[in-house]
């Protein structure tokens, strides 16, 4: 599913447009990404938990050559499934 089809969906479901549905989007996925920036958790109960995971610096290779690379050390995002969503899913 694309996000375009995600809109639609959500118009068809909520009975609006898809200028409003495409807004209700961008805010939650924005409102997400602004909280993960701060370091914040978001947990959507029955759905799922986002979080933010630290990972070290590290020595890599690059695959062309072989030769070795350090990889920096970064936050990325991190997504937990609820157990709603796993029992949905299954």
């Amino acid at each position: 599913m694309t996000k375009a089809d995600l809109i639609n969906s959500i118009a068809k479901e909520c009975k609006c447009s898809k200028a409003v549905s495409e807004k209700v989007l961008n805010s939650v996925t924005a409102n997400i990404a602004k909280c993960l920036k701060k370091g914040d958790k978001i947990t959507l109960t029955g759905f799922g938990t986002f979080s933010i995971s630290k990972r070290k610096a590290r020595v890599g290779r690059n695959p062309q050559t072989g030769a070795q690379i350090t990889i920096k050390a970064c936050r990325v995002p991190k997504f937990k499934a609820g157990q709603a969503l796993k029992d949905q899913v299954s």
